[in-house]
């Protein structure tokens, strides 16, 4: 099965109402775990599973689409200003660890939805390069892009700025931070 609406919902219970913790974006292929009325449970090509509704899936293979040159730090960049979306994954609305997932994606390679996922898929290093991640929380809630001399590329929604932005790492998350990782 694929996404064959322009982007769907991925829900964490088959309740419109319920969290949407990620999204399904064109011609994405997902599993079918199994259908309860009108929604469908899948587990997308990244492992992440969730609720749909399933007029928003048709039969066919599907496949995960690179589609931009460049390093994902580069990709990320473009998302300059897009809007803060919890579960978020387009240049309409996307979230912290959505940044990090769909900038890889776009340049070819698959990673983890979730920033502790992330966290967890990325070996540590001492002395980051731009590019690299940092994440912050124990447990990790949070991740960003690593510019270098003290800067960071991020979607936050902390108030107030609730949009992708490159600033210098706010004291708050400085404070939180677990380590520097490569994926």
């Amino acid at each position: 099965m694929r996404c064959s609406s322009g982007v769907a919902a991925l829900r964490v219970a088959p309740d419109a109402s319920a969290e949407q913790v990620s999204q399904l974006l064109p011609g994405e292929p997902v599993e079918v775990v199994v259908s309860e009325g009108e929604w469908t449970r899948v587990v997308t090509a990244y492992a992440y599973p969730g609720w749909v509704l399933a007029d928003a899936l048709e039969e066919g293979d599907g496949e995960v689409v690179a589609d931009a040159d460049g390093p994902p730090l580069e990709i990320a960049r473009g998302f300059v200003g897009v809007p803060y979306l919890w579960g978020g994954m387009t240049e309409a609305g996307i979230d912290c660890s959505g940044l990090v997932h769909i900038a890889y994606r776009r340049s070819g390679r698959l990673v983890p939805r979730d920033a502790r996922d992330q966290d967890a898929a990325a070996r540590p290093v001492d002395e980051p390069v731009p590019g690299d991640l940092v994440s912050y929380g124990d447990p990790v809630d949070h991740v960003a892009f690593w510019l270098g001399a003290g800067a960071i590329l991020h979607a936050t929604g902390r108030g107030g700025v609730s949009r992708v932005v490159a600033e210098p790492e706010p004291e708050a998350l400085r404070k939180r931070r677990r380590g520097f990782r490569r994926l």
